[in-house]
């Protein structure tokens, strides 16, 4: 029997709703992703399967991260009538705290809707104390600050995550991802199949896929050794690397692992490390509360005078200066 085939019931028959809420700065194309696939269900199936509004946060126009403007047709106070409520973010969500939106959010919990978030959205999902209990993603970028406001949540870095009533997507082009996996679940894999392709998305990936490049990938290296090396230690956080460990997991001295470094990276081992620690860092300084002295540490630096002092000849500005900036937003010149 084709799903076609299926009697369907009156609740079958109705177009599902949802709702997205926009927060200012939102992730243009992972929204994108998130509503178009629903439309593409409609058409192509030939029935209204699905609607959907949009929301913000006090009710206004809501500007996307590019700057193109969005007007709500729902209030978030009558959002009880949904399905599913999409929070859609960018830029950064850790600074959102809005405490009104917060509460409905907590409300809309209460009266058993389902909530997602796309990109950063589920930050302020776990800012609203809705991540308890579930298994969720977000974005890579997000992920040094939220597992400092969050270390007891169980944050996956995944595509996306469908756990019961909570969906959670890292943004990108991954919401086609998921979106293929809820029509799936909801009208059968062959018109999910049929979107999907709509969309020339040839490759279907599952939820557990890993977000980013392998590190070997991402900085055009071939060699195995320093593939396997580069993985280990992006895998260290802001632990700084061991020289004599790296080369022991490579299988290789320590002067034939600092010569690939050079040869491939244009870099020491040393320089390259100190480099991806102050990347961590500058991403904790522009999404965190935590002080310089105390992103200092997580980025496994001895001291706030010695942070500080690579942090300005590698950026040419104090740490200070990033404060309160999103992630891709330009530094103020020195």
């Amino acid at each position: 029997m084709t799903h076609s085939d299926i009697p369907m019931s009156e609740s079958d028959l109705a177009p599902k709703p949802f709702g997205f809420l926009l927060i200012p700065g939102f992730a243009l194309l992972a929204y994108a992703s998130a509503v178009e696939p629903l439309r593409a269900a409609n058409i192509l199936s030939g029935r209204r399967l699905y609607d959907w509004c949009h929301l913000s946060p006090d009710g206004g126009p809501v500007a996307a991260s590019n700057g193109l403007v969005i007007t709500p047709d729902m209030r978030l106070e009558d959002a009880g009538g949904l399905d599913t409520l999409i929070i859609c973010a960018g830029g950064n969500p850790a600074a959102f705290r809005d405490r009104p939106t917060l509460g409905r959010l907590r409300r809309l919990a209460r009266q058993r809707l389902r909530l997602g978030g796309v990109s950063g959205g589920p930050y302020i999902l776990a800012r609203a104390g809705l991540l308890h209990g579930y298994r969720f993603t977000l974005h890579w970028e997000h992920a040094e600050s939220f597992g400092e406001d969050f270390p007891e949540l169980d944050l996956r870095r995944s595509l996306f995550e469908i756990d019961r009533d909570r969906l959670t997507c890292s943004g990108g082009t991954a919401p086609l991802d998921m979106m293929h996996a809820l029509i799936a679940r909801d009208h059968g894999a062959m018109l999910a199949r049929r979107v999907s392709e709509w969309f020339l998305q040839t490759q279907i990936r599952e939820g557990a896929n890993p977000q980013r490049m392998a590190p070997g990938q991402r900085l055009g290296v071939s060699n195995r050794v320093l593939a396997k090396v580069l993985e280990h230690m992006e895998g260290q956080g802001g632990a700084p690397a061991s020289r004599d460990t790296l080369a022991a997991l490579g299988g290789v001295s320590v002067r034939q692992l600092e010569r690939l470094f050079r040869r491939h990276l244009g870099s020491t081992l040393g320089a390259h490390d100190r480099r991806s620690r102050l990347e961590r860092a500058r991403m904790l300084l522009r999404q965190t509360g935590l002080s310089v002295l105390e992103v200092a540490l997580a980025s496994g630096f001895a001291s706030g005078s010695h942070f500080s002092r690579a942090y300005r000849k590698a950026y040419g500005h104090p740490p200070n200066a990033e404060r309160g900036m999103a992630p891709g937003q330009p530094a103020p010149a020195p």
